[in-house]
């Protein structure tokens, strides 16, 4: 693949990042169930110029940080020390949980996911929001590694006791 297909798709993965995350503000707002709300979005606010994979990938994250709302919410919970969830600007949440999401449900790499976050938070939130964002992420990411090097320390022990 070339350096333009790999920016193509980096930008196009983005562009559906933004898309739900404006879905996940709208959620979280009222609480639309998932098709009337990606139905509703993409015929009145959705980018028309979008291609249907780009439309599959936002629908999708949209999906599954609903359905996990509340492992994601407790995770996020866990590293945001003295902030309630619902105390959050509401685009800082959902940037948050969008990110949780892909870092615990999805196959996008760690750094991917903490970085589109971050790019999303300085579209759409303030620099304060930004690091604290950053920084509850990275503890996130950090509790993850710590957990694989648990599970893998106790496979290889059980490996050994065979």
């Amino acid at each position: 693949m070339s350096f333009e297909n790999t920016e193509k798709a980096s930008g196009t993965r983005h562009n559906a990042r933004e898309a739900a995350l404006q879905m996940l503000f709208a959620h979280d707002m009222v609480k639309t169930p998932y098709v009337p709300l990606t139905d509703g979005y993409w015929a009145e606010l959705g980018d028309t110029t979008l291609d249907d994979r780009t439309r599959q990938f936002s629908d999708a994250l949209v999906k599954g940080t609903i359905e996990n709302l509340e492992a994601i919410d407790d995770c996020i919970r866990s590293r945001a020390e003295h902030w309630r969830i619902e105390r959050m600007a509401i685009v800082d949440r959902n940037v948050l949980r969008l990110a949780v999401f892909e870092i615990n449900f999805k196959d996008t790499p760690d750094p991917v996911a903490i970085n589109e976050a971050l790019e999303l938070a300085r579209k759409f939130s303030t620099f304060e929001a930004t690091q604290f964002i950053n920084g509850i992420l990275d503890a996130i990411k950090q509790d993850i590694e710590k957990r694989g090097e648990q599970n893998d320390a106790a496979q290889a022990s059980s490996t050994s006791a065979k």
